[in-house]
């Protein structure tokens, strides 16, 4: 048996993983299909692209699972695996799948201005920069309730955020009365943890008796204080060219604001604010600390061992900053929210929209989302 050599940089070697599972997928493009795959070099002064991300089914930027051949997909989905841990990937590719489901439960029809309105298909993938190479690169891979964010910056991972991961149906039925939850964990974990509160604790935790209708800071390229729940209609690319099917979007997103109800002060109960508000960590018990941990890890457990987090909050210090705040009932079937924030971190979930069955949840760094931090001091040192 050998031992673990020390100079080993964990980071390191998984960026080199990605950068030959991209190399591989580039190099199997025609040049129509590379010019749509490619984007600029991260950093280079032109890098509003590579910050912008949705969660919606729209148009994410990059070369769609259908525009390549089968050869190309399983290169594709090599390069989003090899950046994903294999509970991350599998969730992933579950609920790709689960545009097929959502896809009879909406009738088949057609909607958003496309052919098939929910779409397996609809997936993009885009390399920004030279996979390898001296310079910092990336990838983003994303479609309806997928985002995977990747930096690699001298030759290190050195970012996975913004990573989101949805699910509509957020439950399905499965044969012999099972049931198809591929966030199941991230929602029964919050839910136990802030009924355990005592009645003090959780009357800190709920900020508003009513959730708001999605995740609080939408898909801004920088969270900052302030941040309120964006309307659907507000997350996507642009406008249909289809007026009718524009206005249908934007009556649908007046309704889910309609039903969620929130007027001007319940929004400011649970706009994201610089400090923290909910419960922390440190007037939990040891019980609910532990049960914190396990949802921490349902959110940085997304990524492998070597660029997660995670292990961070084995310090008890660590874990003491960061609160759970919570918004709807914690009645199960409910329309609900919860984040939790904490230095460099910042976790959100709702689960409101069709009759409490569309969960969204999304795990950001605040401070260093795209490896915005790295790429400043990457530039101050280079340049």
């Amino acid at each position: 048996m050998t031992s673990e050599d020390p100079t080993r940089d964990p980071a390191r070697d998984l960026a080199s993983r990605s950068a030959g599972a991209a190399a591989a997928w580039l190099d199997s493009l025609d040049p129509d299909q590379r010019r749509v795959a490619t984007g600029a070099v991260p950093g280079s002064g032109d890098d509003a692209e590579r910050l912008r991300w949705f969660y919606t089914p729209t148009d994410h930027g990059g070369l769609t699972v259908h525009a390549q051949r089968p050869a190309q997909q399983r290169l594709a989905m090599a390069l989003v695996a090899s950046a994903l841990s294999e509970a991350g990937y599998v969730t992933a590719a579950t609920v790709m799948g689960l545009e097929n489901v959502l896809d009879r439960t909406e009738g088949f029809g057609v909607s958003f201005d496309r052919e098939r309105g929910r779409d397996p298909g609809l997936y993009y993938l885009r390399v920004f920069g030279e996979p390898g190479g001296a310079a910092p690169w990336a990838w983003r891979f994303g479609g309806h309730h997928v985002s995977v964010n990747v930096l690699v910056v001298d030759g290190r991972v050195v970012a996975t955020t913004p990573l989101f991961l949805g699910a509509d149906p957020a439950s399905s039925p499965l044969l012999g009365g099972a049931r198809l939850r591929p966030l199941g964990a991230v929602e029964d974990l919050a839910r136990d943890l802030v009924r355990s509160l005592p009645a003090d604790l959780a009357a800190a935790a709920v900020l508003l008796p009513r959730a708001p209708s999605d995740i609080v800071t939408a898909n801004r390229s920088r969270v900052s204080p302030g941040d309120r729940v964006v309307p659907l209609a507000g997350v996507w690319r642009g406008p249909f060219d289809d007026p009718a099917e524009q206005a249908k979007l934007q009556a649908l997103s007046d309704a889910i604001d309609d039903r969620a109800g929130l007027d001007a002060a319940d929004h400011r109960a649970v706009e994201l604010t610089a400090e923290p508000k909910g419960v922390p960590a440190s007037a939990m018990d040891a019980g609910q600390r532990e049960r914190l941990r396990a949802l921490l890890g349902c959110y940085l457990d997304r990524v492998p061992e070597a660029v997660s987090p995670l292990p961070r909050y084995a310090d008890e210090a660590a874990l003491d900053a960061v609160h759970l705040a919570w918004a709807g009932s914690t009645a199960p079937g409910e329309p609900h929210y919860y984040r939790l924030q904490g230095p460099r971190l910042l976790l959100e979930w709702d689960n409101t929209q069709r009759e409490v069955n569309h969960a969204h949840s999304v795990w950001r760094d605040p401070e260093a989302d795209f490896g915005v931090d790295v790429l400043a001091g990457h530039r101050a040192a280079h340049h």
